[in-house]
């Protein structure tokens, strides 16, 4: 994969990683209800849209050269499209989301069965957690949000699940509902987010712990710029996002725009519709 020096009067050399990614087809998806701020039955929804919008993504990480397997999508699991809040996975072992509303609560089980089938140690968490969308992993440690999703104790159910140090971050604004709307991992511990998300004292440990995040406009944010992709070169945000791909050049990332607009109206974009499968070291 191809390199590329890093920005900002730095000599840092980009490199993409091949990563591992489970999605799942929208096949069923629509918006019947409404669970997050994003979803309004009363607007029109194309599932054809989204499935080819899904695609183009799904085309766009196997040709960086990376690994994309399937989920059987469901009928009546409107949601499943976005598989990363199906489990979090690190180190070979999946921690298969709990969730929230019962309209996803199904979701479980077939995301359960999958990793079993293929081989993956896996188990549903006891407390209610809504996996990638609240669990982002960032170097040494595991970020994890609360506020709307999954419950504070859930911290604590996946520190002792991976044997790794957890970071808790509160959210405060509900278009913001999962940590992945609202930061975002670039490569090892760099990330990028936006502070009017986060409580005053979550907003003060990043500051603190990660000093020299891309800090994410208001724009750019509400049109989802944090649901992003990233193989530690390449960074997958929405075509929409102004500001964010100038930001990301300076840092030598390579953004790559996308259109995920109907997949929007569900509450998710290019990350939520990816989980990485990180197997044992």
């Amino acid at each position: 994969m191809r390199q590329n020096s890093n920005g900002g009067g730095t000599n840092q050399k980009r490199q993409a990683r091949s990563r591992h990614y489970l999605m799942c087809e929208p096949t069923f998806f629509d918006v019947t209800y409404s669970i997050n701020p994003w979803m309004d039955p009363s607007l029109p929804t194309s599932t054809e849209r989204g499935l080819s919008q899904w695609k183009t993504l799904h085309d766009l990480l196997v040709d960086l050269g990376h690994t994309v397997e399937l989920i059987e999508p469901v009928a009546g699991l409107l949601d499943m499209v976005y598989s990363a809040n199906g489990a979090t996975v690190v180190d070979g072992r999946a921690l298969v989301a709990r969730f929230r509303h019962e309209e996803r609560a199904d979701e479980s089980a077939a995301y359960l069965d999958w990793f079993r089938v293929q081989g993956w140690e896996a188990q549903q968490a006891e407390c209610v957690n809504e996996g990638e969308g609240d669990f982002l992993c960032a170097g040494d440690v595991i970020l994890a949000g609360t506020g709307f999703r999954s419950e504070p104790k859930s911290h604590d159910e996946v520190r002792e699940f991976f044997g790794k140090p957890v970071l808790g971050l509160t959210l405060v604004d509900d278009r913001y509902y999962h940590l992945d709307t609202a930061l975002a991992v670039l490569d090892g511990d760099e990330i990028m987010y936006h502070p009017e998300a986060f409580s005053p004292e979550s907003r003060a440990l990043l500051a603190e712990r990660f000093p020299d995040a891309v800090l994410v406009d208001a724009p750019d944010a509400a049109v989802f710029g944090l649901n992003a992709v990233s193989d530690g070169l390449h960074v997958i945000i929405p075509q929409q996002a102004e500001r964010l791909p100038d930001q990301l050049r300076e840092r030598g990332f390579e953004p790559i725009g996308v259109d995920m607009t109907e997949l929007l109206k569900g509450g998710g974009s290019s990350k939520c519709c990816t989980l990485e499968l990180r197997p044992r070291p």
